[in-house]
């Protein structure tokens, strides 16, 4: 790959993912503050990302691997989505507000999946050079979250510049895209049905009874999962942590170096045992967090954040890696569709539902008792790990026998 193509491709993952951190992680203290809303109303715009999550798959099968080169649909997406978002951002009261957001989930969760396939188009060996690329998308969401702890956007009420910057940075990248190197429709003039879309190609793999205990655990997982994404910023402002969305940046530092450690844990682990550390992580994570706050125990809210690396690598990346190794050549793609769909669709829909009913419940005046509010996902993720430790076996089918099943 030649230095041209790498530094486009490097352009391509920072802006992506600088887009998605300026805006995301504070929109609930945006939505609190500016626009006066509670807490299920906070909850039901996270909801967008899972909503946009369960469309995207349609978008990309019936769009971009058919008709379009990704480069483009990409572009067209980020254009759109830039001035969706800038609207969003300038809405007064909720009602305006949540439309605008669900339509840009809508355009932005495909560019999820167009990133990458851009990428690996143009990569050779892609296992050993996409982690140098796709690690400038974890670089721009550090920058981000810096550079509105730096400017003092949630102290100061100005977080409607959150939205803004990420307008622009959406509308820059949107024009970016029709530069970067071309990836045609890898599926243009085939027949592809809803299954195909959706991964059930792959439902197969959930007669393994192993994978079937994963699978519902992931779903699970995401639960309190979307109590992490929706309220820790409201709740590090609330609690009085200065520059918060600077400081969760430290999230995605440890993501970064438990990335790079993920070959030498999984050599030494395994499958099992990786998840279940995952698991329970999350429940260390909340009781940090119903324990710390900033006068006293601040330690406990910095820990809490800094676990973000072993929650997620430990668990989603693993789980990746174990549907991967399950489904085999044939199945792999909707293996991973098919995943994804569940957690971040299904799971993550849920999670951000019962999210905001449980904080709103413990809201008086605006003002929320965290300690109780964070010991529900830790029982969560609690109950989750003790089952899957209990009942989960790493049996190491072979491929050909999960090829067989899911035929």
């Amino acid at each position: 790959m030649n230095t041209t193509t790498r530094f486009k491709l490097s352009t391509m993952m920072f802006l992506e993912f600088f887009i998605w951190g300026a805006w995301f992680v504070t929109m609930g203290t945006f939505l609190g503050k500016n626009l006066l809303s509670n807490d299920v109303q906070i909850g039901s715009a996270y909801s967008t990302q899972s909503l946009g999550a369960i469309i995207a798959p349609f978008i990309i099968g019936l769009i971009a691997d058919k008709f379009f080169s990704a480069q483009k649909v990409l572009g067209v997406l980020h254009l759109v989505g830039g001035v969706l978002l800038w609207i969003a951002g300038t809405s007064l009261n909720f009602d305006a507000f949540f439309p605008f957001i669900l339509g840009y989930m809508i355009a932005f969760m495909p560019t999820l999946a167009l990133v990458n396939s851009i990428s690996f188009k143009q990569l050779k060996d892609p296992g050993k050079e996409f982690p140098s690329i796709r690690v400038f998308g974890t670089i721009g969401w550090i920058i981000a979250g810096l550079i509105i702890g730096w400017l003092n956007w949630e102290q100061s009420g100005n977080l409607i510049l959150t939205f803004k910057t990420a307008s622009i940075a959406s509308i820059a990248l949107g024009i970016f895209s029709f530069f970067l190197p071309n990836t045609p429709p890898i599926k243009k003039g085939e027949k592809t049905s809803i299954g195909d879309i959706l991964g059930l190609d792959a439902i197969g793999l959930l007669k393994n009874k192993s994978y079937l205990l994963f699978f519902i655990a992931s779903v699970a997982i995401c639960v309190p999962l979307a109590f992490y994404y929706n309220f820790t910023n409201p709740f590090l402002n609330e609690v009085g942590m200065k520059k918060a969305a600077g400081v969760q940046s430290l999230g995605q530092v440890s993501e970064t170096l438990f990335m790079l450690l993920m070959p030498l844990f999984f050599a030494r682990l395994g499958v099992k045992k990786m998840l279940a550390i995952g698991m329970i992580a999350w429940v260390v994570r909340y009781l940090f967090f119903a324990f710390g706050n900033a006068e006293s125990n601040y330690w406990m809210l910095i820990g809490g954040i800094v676990l973000h690396g072993i929650c997620y690598d430990f668990f989603f990346v693993t789980g990746q890696i174990y549907t991967d190794r399950l489904a085999g050549e044939k199945f792999k793609s909707a293996a991973q569709g098919f995943i994804t769909l569940a957690t971040y669709g299904v799971g993550m829909l849920i999670g951000s539902i019962i999210s905001g009913m449980v904080v709103n419940k413990y809201s008086i005046s605006g003002t929320h008792n965290w300690y109780a509010i964070w010991l529900i996902p830790a029982a969560i993720a609690g109950a989750v790990a003790i089952l899957f430790i209990l009942f989960f076996k790493d049996n190491n089918k072979t491929k050909t026998e999960i090829e067989a099943n899911t035929l």
